[in-house]
């Protein structure tokens, strides 16, 4: 998504919630729904942190360094490994 287009849809939303919150039923059925959009997206466990994935990068790194690795010579080997999983 291009900056342009982030930002034309910072203005629809901004746009659309000056409309709602003339009315306080529409801002409480709003309220609801962007705790609900807030409590999906801490619930996603694949979504981490810079420092998080960092952190993932670097012991990654360091179980290379100690020789913790899979070494896939062939494609037979790869094969093989793939069909273990």
């Amino acid at each position: 998504m291009t900056a342009i287009q982030l930002n034309s849809m910072n203005i629809e939303l901004w746009q659309s919630i000056g409309a709602i919150a003339d009315s306080e039923p529409l801002m409480k059925r709003l309220t609801r729904y962007a705790k609900k959009l807030v409590a999906e997206r801490k619930a996603d466990p694949t979504e981490m942190t810079r420092e998080e994935f960092f952190a993932r990068v670097d012991k990654s790194l360091e179980q290379a360094r100690q020789g913790h690795v899979h070494r896939i010579e062939s494609k037979e080997e790869l094969n093989q490994f793939l069909n273990s999983l």
